[in-house]
């Protein structure tokens, strides 16, 4: 019986417009969360990944980073 009533429209429509919210927040959340959200790439975050790594040691560290200064 409810199934036939004028209302059944609306309730459609809200509850599409809940589901676009929750999508929307979930989008917002991921993107402001990811890994975009660390800035861009430096020279000096590539250094610094780099000697984390090992690639270099730290005679060469040391000396890139006073040649970035």
């Amino acid at each position: 019986m409810m199934w036939q009533s004028p209302m059944m429209g609306w309730m459609w429509i809200w509850s599409l417009l809940v589901l676009g919210v929750l999508a929307g927040l979930v989008w917002a959340a991921v993107r402001w969360t990811g890994p975009q959200y660390l800035g861009p790439t430096t020279a000096r975050r590539i250094l610094d990944e780099r000697y984390a790594r090992g690639e270099i040691d730290e005679d060469e560290y040391r000396r890139r980073r006073a040649g970035l200064a």
